[in-house]
């Protein structure tokens, strides 16, 4: 990925959060909508945006279904707000790498901490000089 898009991807990260945070008044967006990363095609012609909030799997899709209504109002505010040639089309996207990610350290505190049983079972040092 180029510098340029790098940067590209971080103002459009940036704007579209403000947005949220500021102007978009939908009931359907939860109170915290967190825009978690940007990714746009090299041609600048679409932008991918990846969402993400504690919410039920109806809460995501109310929460997509009113983003993908107000991709127009976004597109718009950021034509106002970025000296870009073009604006991209935008599209959301559920990431799920937070719920992943919690997912794997429960599976690596499992591993990691001894059950009671294991404790149990292991000879202690004096038990091993015996035999």
């Amino acid at each position: 990925m180029t510098h340029r898009i790098e940067q590209v991807n971080k103002l459009i990260r940036r704007e579209i959060s403000e947005l949220l945070q500021r102007q978009v008044k939908d009931p359907r967006l939860g109170s915290f909508v967190a825009v978690t990363e940007v990714s746009t095609s090299p041609d600048l012609r679409h932008a991918k945006i990846f969402v993400s909030c504690i919410a039920s799997e109806e809460e995501k899709q109310d929460t997509l279904s009113a983003l993908a209504t107000a991709a127009g109002f976004f597109r718009n505010e950021l034509a106002r707000r970025l000296r870009l040639r073009r604006i991209p089309k935008l599209s959301f996207q559920w990431d799920d790498s937070i719920r992943q990610g919690d997912h794997l350290l429960q599976l690596i505190d499992q591993v990691a901490t001894p059950s009671p049983s294991d404790q149990d079972t292991t000879p202690s040092p004096s038990d091993q000089d015996k035999g």
